[in-house]
């Protein structure tokens, strides 16, 4: 039997949104399907009974997938079915993990599994929208313990106008491209990107998506009130309150010091792992005969180390490494250090350093993206790397992991913008950051490298984009808090806030804000935005002091392309039958041929590693598409000699007859009197037959005309 029950929440414009819940997957803990036009995703959430030993951290993992059978499609590959998830179904699982994972109590350490399945597809709906809500819905009508609940949606101004989870042909023209996380009353994360819009924009763009939020979040309330839902009750930890009273009285006074004496990253932290090892060393010293719950200690060690830094900060206005809240750590950057690469960079700020690299292609290159309601390819990519010694840590690196594809994404959304198209820049663009130390916002790191090595590469780029890392430290008790510039790796975990800015000098590109406390004011966030502002404007003077635009040209080892525009009727006449004549071209000028129609023209790339090879290819290909005109003058070859003239080529298959009379002035008796085959010369084309398109040139039309001789 299916109880089904349903709630409808109106956007105000004529589109619903309907969560649904007891109709599918009804043995999961939660499960509710969310609809919105032809769009449907299932949700589904499921918690384990108890939580494992020694556990005490939320262990959450949030799926996102989408069926390509949602939208009538086949997946691509060689087996046709999904695979690994892609980075946009990553991308979306850590948007929805973020805004979730805060809001579990921090004593509930049972593993729990959200999975959010795109099931139908609209190609008017984007689902990303509405993942978020139907993650939170799901834990809201199950007896999960979950402190929300929450909705995500995008928020984006197009033609000037705010609008709520506008379409994709909306987007297109957008200024203003973000999506929001936030319950009733607080925002819990932001991330997207701008064409340099102010912070006055963006902050309006956050309160306008927060009152929609509000609306989806009271539906959820009312739902689970509607099923009477009760949430479980449950004991994950054990706790010795006689032993967190002894930390707290004897470690509290040597961390703050040991915080307040320690600059270094590495040194603070053997410091720290000190004060714990002999507090436990101690325990063990007194009650031999006893086993000392070393993963207790620890916890309640964390908990005064955080407090020892918050109030470091908060009372005395001293950072772990003695910075005041607003200073930026050092800067140094470095270009064109890797001599073989298209464009390099180091920047190096603090404790944290990227090495960049630009690699230029050809359309070929251009990254392939088949996604169920997007396909097609991505000219510009930004690839960020995060080894594990770059934090001095001793393990094997097992490849690319979730939070490297989207600190990549973050950089990626904050250049790409300012990398023109079209003939300004005809190439693919590849961007790799190599992150080689890293203590504070290594994805910051990567944008202002990123620029450094644009800008060394001769990349075009409209404007140099600098990034930082903005934190927060709160007492609402004390009525305190502090808006953090630069935050080291320490004051990002120990803190209340993660909030990444990006932009150029006229406004902000791209952001990134995770909250983790309650109650974060407008005012706060706005104060945070103009120290960010400073901070940025800081770095980028340190940027554009190594390279303030980008170089004059490519470097003399970097491929290049000529693009030329063609008649979209021509694009056969260029590539022929089966592709023989392109194919040709390039087997015998050495280039790389590319063709795509844009509309009613052609666009020809050709690339080659020298400007020869570049030249021969373009004089075959413009001899294809070229129509010759009468009375224009070309340079031709001189490919055979008849009685009655000569045959010359003066586009690449095209052949005029020059007759004899034509030659010169003066009559000849044979045509080898002034011509021979292969020789090259200029000519003028002086007649073309409507019917056949025969040519006819003449040579003696550019020679100076011979005076005739006076009478004596």
């Amino acid at each position: 039997m299916c109880n089904l029950v349903e709630k409808t929440i109106d956007l105000g414009d004529g589109r619903i949104i309907t969560i649904e819940t007891g109709k599918l997957a009804k043995q999961a803990d939660g499960s509710v399907v969310v609809r919105m036009g032809r769009t449907m995703l299932l949700a589904t959430v499921v918690s384990a009974k108890e939580a494992k030993e020694d556990v005490d951290f939320m262990p959450l993992s949030v799926e996102y997938k989408e069926k390509f059978a949602s939208f009538g499609r086949f997946p691509g590959g060689f087996l046709k079915r999904e695979a690994r998830p892609s980075d946009y179904e990553i991308l979306v699982s850590r948007l929805i993990d973020r805004a979730l994972r805060p809001l579990f109590p921090d004593n509930f350490h049972a593993e729990t599994f959200v999975n959010v399945d795109l099931i139908s597809a609209d190609k008017d709906v984007m689902p990303d929208a509405l993942a978020g809500l139907a993650a939170s819905a799901a834990l809201s009508v199950s007896n999960i313990p979950f402190n929300g609940p929450i909705s995500e949606v995008r928020v984006a101004r197009v033609d000037g106008k705010l609008m709520i989870n506008p379409t994709f042909t909306e987007l297109e023209r957008a200024d203003i491209d973000i999506m929001v996380a936030a319950t009733i009353d607080n925002l819990m994360m932001v991330e997207g990107e701008m064409n340099e819009v102010s912070e006055a924009e963006m902050l309006e763009a956050i309160k306008f998506a927060h009152e929609t939020i509000k609306i989806q979040c009271v539906a959820q309330l009312e739902l689970a009130k509607q099923l009477g839902i009760v949430k479980k009750e449950y004991n994950h930890e054990t706790q010795d309150e006689a032993l967190r009273t002894r930390v707290q009285s004897e470690l509290y006074n040597k961390t703050y010091e040991t915080a307040k004496t320690f600059k270094a990253k590495h040194e603070r932290s053997d410091a720290f792992d000190k004060i714990k090892t002999d507090f436990i060393e101690v325990l063990k010293a007194e009650k031999p005969e006893e086993e000392v719950n070393e993963m207790l200690v620890s916890r309640y060690f964390h908990d005064v180390e955080k407090e020892a830094v918050r109030n470091l900060i908060l009372d005395e206005g001293i950072r772990l490494d003695g910075r005041k809240t607003d200073e930026i750590r050092p800067i140094w950057c470095e270009i064109d250090y890797l001599p073989a690469a298209h464009g390099s960079a180091i920047f190096t700020r603090g404790e944290t350093q990227s090495l960049t690299t630009v690699t230029l292609g050809t359309k070929l290159d251009e990254k392939m993206i088949d996604q169920v309601l997007v396909r097609g390819t991505e000219k510009f990519v930004l690839h960020y790397n995060f080894p594990p010694f770059s934090t001095g840590e001793a393990r094997p690196y097992r490849g690319v992991g979730r939070r490297e594809i989207g600190h990549g994404n973050l950089a990626h959304r904050a250049l790409k913008r300012m990398i023109p198209n079209g003939p300004e820049n005809p190439y693919a663009v590849r961007v790799v950051s190599d992150i080689l130390e890293s203590n504070g916002s290594s994805s910051m790191a990567t944008v202002c490298a990123g620029t450094l090595a644009l800008m060394d590469a001769g990349v075009k780029m409209k404007k140099p984009v600098s990034g930082i890392a903005m934190g927060l430290i709160t007492d609402t008790k004390k009525g305190k808090f502090a808006v953090l510039s630069d935050i080291l790796g320490d004051e990002d975990h120990l803190g209340d806030m993660d909030f990444k800015v990006t932009g150029t000098a006229d406004g902000i590109t791209a952001c990134q804000m995770d909250i983790k406390i309650e109650g974060l004011s407008y005012e706060i966030l706005t104060k945070a935005l103009g120290q960010a502002n400073k901070g940025r404007m800081h770095i980028l003077n340190k940027i554009t002091e190594t390279i303030s635009e980008p170089r004059a040209d490519y470097k003399p080892h970097t491929p290049r392309i000529v693009q030329i525009r063609i008649p979209k009727d021509m694009i056969g006449a260029v590539i022929g039958p089966g592709g023989k004549i392109i194919q040709d071209i390039q087997e015998k000028t050495g280039s790389t041929i590319t063709i795509t129609q844009e509309g009613d023209t052609g666009i020809v790339d050709i690339f080659a590693d020298n400007l020869e090879a570049i030249e021969k290819a373009l004089y075959r290909v413009n001899g294809i598409v070229e129509v010759p005109e009468v009375g224009k003058v070309y340079k031709g070859i001189v490919k055979s000699i008849v009685a009655f003239g000569a045959f010359v080529e003066i586009l690449p298959g095209k052949d005029g007859l020059l007759h004899i009379s034509e030659i010169d002035w003066k009559r000849l008796e044979k045509v080898e009197e002034a011509l021979k085959e292969g020789q090259e010369i200029e000519v003028k084309v002086i007649e073309i037959d409507q019917r056949s398109g025969k040519l006819k040139l003449s040579r003696k039309a550019l020679l100076p005309k011979p005076e005739k001789k006076k009478e004596e």
